[in-house]
């Protein structure tokens, strides 16, 4: 069960590693088989469904967002938690509101995710 202490560091700590474009540090935070699934994958990374499988195709992913990105910067809103998965709730550089819902295994790190927006990305944000 994830304690609302557990998700709050998690959140700290994936907002930072964020925020400093540390792209170890972020992948940190995932499995091996780590799924993301997003409206960005799509356009950044080509892939339809705009879902990725395996940290190796999501590291490529975000090896390319962060260089498309330079200015990317979150803001740290909100926590939900709930028995194995939370929600961070962040405003991003460009003032869009986003939420990211991670589900995490047994030793606490993410295997699934998926990043919700406000508005329509695009390649700019």
């Amino acid at each position: 069960m994830l304690s609302k202490s557990q998700a709050e560091t998690f959140a700290r700590e994936w907002i930072e590693a964020w925020n400093v474009h540390d792209l170890p540090r972020i992948l940190a935070h995932y499995t091996e088989d780590f799924s993301m699934s997003s409206p960005f994958i799509a356009d950044i990374a080509g892939e339809a469904s705009g879902t990725l499988h395996g940290k190796a195709a999501v590291a490529d992913y975000w090896r390319k967002a962060l260089a498309r990105m330079p200015q990317l910067h979150f803001e740290l809103l909100d926590v939900l938690v709930s028995a194995e998965s939370l929600v961070i709730h962040y405003r991003n550089h460009a003032g869009v509101l986003a939420a990211e819902v991670l589900f995490l295994d047994d030793s606490g790190v993410a295997r699934q995710g998926v990043a919700h927006y406000s508005t329509t990305p695009t390649p700019e944000i």
